[in-house]
C-alpha cells in the first residue's frame, strides 16, 4: 500500500477548489462592458501565474519557461514550420523533468515533493495545449501570429499580440487539470460577446457537484475495503483477483472525481458546451464518461472513452499521423508522455496488445455467434474480462516501479491478459490461414 499513499493525498483538488470562486468571478466580470478583452486575457494569465506559484512554489518556473519559449517559437516560425520545433522542445523539456523524477525515486531513493509532482502534471497538460495550438496553426485553423506582426512593430505591440497565446497556455481553469480546450474555443470565449449565465449551466454544475460528492463517499467505502484487506504481496490465489478489482476501482473513482472537478472549473469560467455552436464543433468533451466506461465489454471502446480529451488529442497527434503501426506508436508515445516509468511502459504496451486482441476477438465472435442467449452470455463474460484486464493495466501503470510490477506479474490476475494474448495469436493465425 506504500505506492498508493502519495496518490490519495490530493492537494490538486484543493487548489482546483480554491480556483473555483475566481472562475465564477471571471464569468461574472465578462458580463461587464468595462471588462475589456485585454483585461480578460490578463485576468486569466495572472490567475494562472498565481495558482502556479501557490501550487508549485519555485517549481513553477519549470512551467513558465516552456510556455514563454513556445510563444517565442510560434511568433518566429512560419505556419508550416512551427509544429515540429515546438513539439520537440516541449517533449524534450518535459522528458528532462521526468528524468529528474526518475533520478530522485530510483537513484537517490527519495520521495519527490508534492509540488514537483504537481509541476510534472501541469507540464503534461501544457504539452497538450502546445501541440494542439501548433497543429491548429499548421492546419490553418488559427492564424499564425508570425504572419500578422511586422518585425518593425514596437515591443508593446509584440507583447499585446503574444498575450492571447501566453494566456491560453497558462490560464488558470486548465492549469492543473481539465479536458483539453482548443485555442479557438478559448479565443471565442475571451473575445466573443458575453452570454447570460443560464439556469442550465447552474444545474449542470450542481449535478456535477452531487456526482463528485457521491464518488468521494463511495471512494471512502472502497478505500476502507482495500485498506483492511490483503495486498498483492500477501494475497493468495483467487483472492488476488478481488484485490486487483477493488484497488483498481479505488483508482478509477479518484480519476472520475478529478475529471468531474476539472470539467466543472472550466465550465464555471464559461468554457462550456454552449461555445460549440459558435465554433461549429461539438461542446467541450468531458474526460469522464462513467456509464460507458463501467458498462462496455470492448477494450477498444474503453480506450477511446478513458480520459476522452486526451484520447482525442493522442489520436490527432500520433494515430492519424502514422502509416505503420499507428496503434502501437500511439500507446508508446502515451508511455513517453506519462514519464516512461517501468510500470507505465509495460502497462501501455499491454493496453495496445489488448486493444488489438479486442478487435480480432469481437470480429470473430460477431461472425460465429448468432443466437441471442449465447450472445448475451458472451457479452457478460466479455464485460467481466474487460473490466479485469483494465484493472490489471491500471495497477501496472500506477505501480510504476519494477518491484510493484513483479507483484502484479506473479499474481493470479495475470491470467486475464494472458488469455487475450493467446486468443490473439490463435485467431490471427487462423485468419492468416484463411487468407
Amino acid at each position: 500500500m506504500d505506492w498508493l499513499q502519495l496518490f490519495f493525498l490530493d492537494p490538486v483538488s484543493l487548489y482546483q477548489g480554491a480556483a473555483f470562486p475566481f472562475a465564477l468571478l471571471f464569468n461574472y466580470l465578462c458580463f461587464m462592458d468595462s471588462f475589456s478583452t485585454q483585461a480578460r486575457y490578463l485576468f486569466l494569465l495572472a490567475g494562472g501565474g498565481a495558482l502556479a506559484v501557490a501550487a508549485m512554489g519555485a517549481f513553477a518556473a519549470l512551467v513558465f519557461i516552456p510556455a514563454l519559449c513556445t510563444v517565442v517559437l510560434i511568433h518566429s516560425l512560419g505556419p508550416q514550420d512551427v509544429h515540429r520545433p515546438t513539439f520537440l522542445f516541449q517533449m524534450t523539456w518535459q522528458t528532462l523533468c521526468h528524468l529528474g523524477l526518475h533520478y530522485m525515486e530510483y537513484y537517490l531513493q527519495e520521495a519527490p515533493s508534492t509540488r514537483f509532482c504537481i509541476t510534472l502534471s501541469s507540464l503534461m497538460l501544457l504539452t497538450q495545449k502546445v501541440t494542439s495550438l501548433s497543429l491548429d496553426i499548421r492546419e490553418g485553423k488559427v492564424v499564425a501570429p508570425s504572419g500578422r506582426i511586422p518585425n518593425k512593430n514596437s515591443l508593446s505591440e509584440h507583447l499585446r499580440a503574444a498575450l492571447p497565446y501566453l494566456s491560453y497556455l497558462l490560464f488558470f481553469p486548465a492549469l492543473l487539470g481539465g479536458p483539453l480546450c482548443s485555442f479557438q474555443r478559448f479565443q471565442v470565449r475571451v473575445e466573443g460577446p458575453s452570454s447570460v449565465w443560464s439556469r442550465h449551466s447552474f444545474w449542470a454544475l450542481t449535478w456535477r457537484a452531487l456526482q463528485i460528492l457521491g464518488l468521494e463517499s463511495l471512494k471512502v467505502i472502497v478505500r476502507g475495503v482495500v485498506g483492511t484487506g490483503a495486498g498483492l504481496g500477501s494475497c493468495e490465489q483467487l483472492e488476488c483477483i478481488f484485490v486487483l478489482w477493488s484497488t483498481a476501482g479505488l483508482f478509477k473513482l479518484t480519476y472520475y472525481s478529478h475529471w468531474l472537478l476539472d470539467d466543472s472549473l472550466l465550465r464555471a469560467a464559461g468554457f462550456g458546451s454552449e461555445l460549440g455552436r459558435s465554433l461549429g464543433e461539438e461542446g467541450l468533451l468531458p474526460d469522464a464518461d462513467i456509464w460507458t466506461l463501467e458498462t462496455t465489454h470492448r477494450i477498444a471502446l474503453f480506450a477511446r472513452k478513458w480520459n476522452q480529451s486526451t484520447a482525442r488529442w493522442l489520436r490527432r497527434l500520433v494515430f492519424q499521423q502514422r502509416r505503420t503501426w499507428p496503434l502501437l506508436q500511439t500507446f508508446v508515445f502515451s508511455a513517453w508522455w506519462h514519464g516512461l516509468h517501468p510500470g507505465q511502459v509495460f502497462g501501455f504496451l499491454c493496453w495496445a496488445v489488448m486493444v488489438e486482441a479486442d478487435y480480432v476477438i469481437h470480429a470473430f465472435a460477431s461472425v460465429f455467434i448468432s443466437s441471442w442467449p449465447v450472445r448475451l452470455l458472451y457479452r457478460a463474460l466479455a464485460w467481466a474480462h474487460t473490466q479485469l484486464i483494465i484493472a490489471y493495466i491500471i495497477l501496472a501503470v500506477e505501480a510504476r516501479s519494477l518491484s510493484s510490477l513483479r507483484l502484479l506479474w506473479n499474481s493470479y490476475s495475470s491470467v486475464f491478459p494472458t488469455v487475450y494474448c493467446t486468443l490473439l495469436l490463435l485467431l490471427a493465425k487462423r485468419k492468416h490461414k484463411c487468407n
